[in-house]
This record gives C-alpha cells, structure tokens and sequence, in this order.
C-alpha cells in the first residue's frame, strides 16, 4: 500500500495574521468585526467549536467554523502519570502524521511541551523523535492547536488541582525547532499577542530548544522577542558532540556557544544548557571541568546548566547514569559556579522521551 502524500495542511484562522483574519472574514462575505469575535473564541475560549459561537448569528456560524477551523490534528491516544498531573497526547495529522505534547501540572505553574515538526531529522542516535527521521514540518496553526488544546484542558479542570491556564510553554517535543523557523516564530507571535488576537503568554515564559542550527540561533537573536533559548549540548567536546549531535560537524561547540552566548548578550535572557546524562558516555568528571571551563571562559551570569536523566528508548544502547556520576557531575559544574539544576523528568513511565508513543504505533 502506497504511503499517503505528504501535503500543506489546510489554512487554520491561527495560520493568519490579524490583518488576513479580517480579510479572510470580509471575502466569506462577513463583516470585518466577525475577525474579532472568533479570535475571541478562539484564543480566549479556546474554542473552534461553531455550536459555541452563539454571539455570531446561527446562519453565519457553521459556515465560518467549516471555512476558517478546519480539521487540523485529532487526539488518538492519552497516557496519564504523577496522578493525572502529566498527560502525554499522540496526535494524527490531517495527513496520518503523528506528533507528541505533554501536558504538565506542578504545585505553583502549568508547563506544555510542544512539537514543531513530525519526527526530526538532526539523527540525534539517543533521541527516539531522531531515530523516526523527518516527516514533515508542522504548520503555525498544528502547532497552536496543540497549545489551545492545552489551554482548554485546564480551563475545563480537566488536570487534577483545578480550574487555572498554561503558564509555560517549551518547544521541546518533537522535532528541531529552529529547523521550522517560520512556523516557530509565527508561533510564538501569536503565544505572546494580547488577548483576543493571540494568547497573551509572557514571552518570558516561553523556551525554544535547538541542537545549534548556529544561523537559525542569529536569526531569532535579532527578532527582538527574549524568549529563553536552550541549546541541547550533550558534550563540550567536539569528538563526542559530533557523534551524539551530528549537526556538530557543520557547527562546532565553540562556535555554538558563541552564538549562544551573544543571545545572552542582545536579550539579556540567560541561557539554558541542556545536557542528557548518558551512562559513560558523556558524564564522566571531566567533562563536567571542560563545560564549566568553556562556559566561564565567555563569562559569568549568562548560562544554567540542566543535567537531563536519559530516558532510555526500548531497545537502545544508552541508559542514563548512575546516581552517583550524576551528582558528582553536578557538584563539578557548580564547582565551577555554573548555576546547575537537574531536569525533572516527568512522564517517564508513560513513554515520556517525545517519539516513543508515536514510534510504538509504527510497530504494531
């Protein structure tokens, strides 16, 4: 049976600027304030659901839901953990691509884990998302669904501890980021926008991972927007970086932290430095020294440094690191005076690495 084609989700209302929101809505033969009031239901309610809609009149109603919010993504699975405080959501695609988000409740925030593409093409050999390769990437709108989705979760106290919204919003699921530049940046536009025309999220609140796609780093440096910037590191060498993170070989390390570096320096947003603790691999002692060495070399005050526990795929090679290299990992990087955090790792008895839901599917 041959492979559905891969092609351009339809055009969401969420894909739209506010301008080609009212253009959209005068061209459907509306009048231009109907813009207004589905952003409002949209990203206010939450809602793309026509039946809700009953401030627009009812001969106008189903037509504009059908026109401006098609189908984009629907849920296929949920696996819950923490006591119902983590749910994992598979979703299929309009086309059958499958991406991943979770949903993560603590005592005094809510944090959603979105993906920005179907599967990952950075090879990352550890990565369960990188060993899928590369389907396609996802549209601003699949994106933003996985967000109002969320939003709408919490807003219904779907998530144990009651009704609140989402504070935070990592772009750390599926996929490279800043390898969809577009869709990410359109993305997050419209996650920091005031109330109705977006979803008025603090920009602050807001992280973007990447592997060190060194260009794309500069790019989002100048967009004048200080979202936190993590970059998955995974070893200050330039030996074993290149085998964990091939990408590697085009950037080095230092060249990257450089990058990484100047992001500080244009946003004063400090950085995040993501780092998967792989069982002697990468957490031997001195390359805690050599990280520690290298960050302080570009100065103080500009980094912190978050020790990932591996989540091991089925059937990998990799494992994490016993508890004892951890910590003495740990103690060597704050040594240095680099502020150093372990990563909780939530999720991880519900296939918590992003990837593994979805290539669990492919297998059966």
């Amino acid at each position: 049976m041959a492979p559905k084609r891969r092609g351009k989700p339809p055009k969401h209302f969420a894909d739209l600027t506010p301008e080609e929101r009212v253009a959209s809505v005068v061209e459907a033969g509306e009048p231009a304030f109907r813009a207004k009031q589905l952003a409002t239901h949209y990203f206010t309610h939450y809602t793309s659901d026509a039946t809700k809609m009953t401030d627009l009149p009812a001969k106008s109603r189903e037509a504009l839901a059908t026109t401006m919010f098609p189908e984009l993504m629907r849920p296929t699975r949920k696996l819950e953990a923490d006591g119902g405080t983590t749910v994992k959501t598979l979703w299929h695609l309009f086309d059958e691509a499958k991406v991943e988000s979770v949903l993560m409740r603590y005592p005094q925030r809510t944090t959603l884990c979105v993906s920005s593409q179907a599967g990952c093409g950075m090879a990352c050999p550890f990565c369960a998302t990188g060993q899928l390769g590369l389907t396609r990437n996802l549209s601003t709108a699949e994106i933003l669904e996985q967000v109002r989705a969320a939003f709408r979760s919490l807003a219904d106290g779907e998530i144990p501890g009651g009704v609140t919204r989402l504070n935070n919003l990592v772009f750390m699921g599926m996929g490279e980021p800043l390898a969809n530049y577009k869709a990410v940046i359109e993305t997050v536009r419209a996650l920091v926008a005031p109330q109705p025309e977006g979803f008025g999220m603090s920009a602050r609140n807001i992280t973007v991972s990447t592997v060190g796609l060194v260009p794309a780093m500069q790019k989002l440096t100048k967009e004048g927007i200080p979202v936190t910037l993590a970059l998955s590191l995974h070893a200050p060498d330039d030996d074993l970086r290149s085998e964990l993170v091939p990408i590697n070989t085009r950037w080095s390390v230092d060249e990257t932290l450089d990058t990484a570096r100047n992001y500080f320096e244009v946003t004063g947003r400090r950085v995040s430095i993501e780092y998967a603790l792989i069982k002697d691999m990468n957490d031997h002692g001195w390359r805690a020294d050599l990280l520690g060495e290298k960050l302080n070399a570009r100065g103080r005050g500009w980094v912190h440094v978050n020790p990932i526990p591996l989540n091991p795929t089925p059937g990998s090679i990799w494992t994490a690191s016993d508890r004892e290299v951890e910590d003495e990992f740990v103690a060597r990087l704050r040594g240095h005076g680099i502020p150093t955090t372990i990563r909780d790792t939530r999720g991880s008895d519900i296939d918590g690495a992003c990837g593994q839901l979805a290539a669990e599917e492919d297998d059966e």
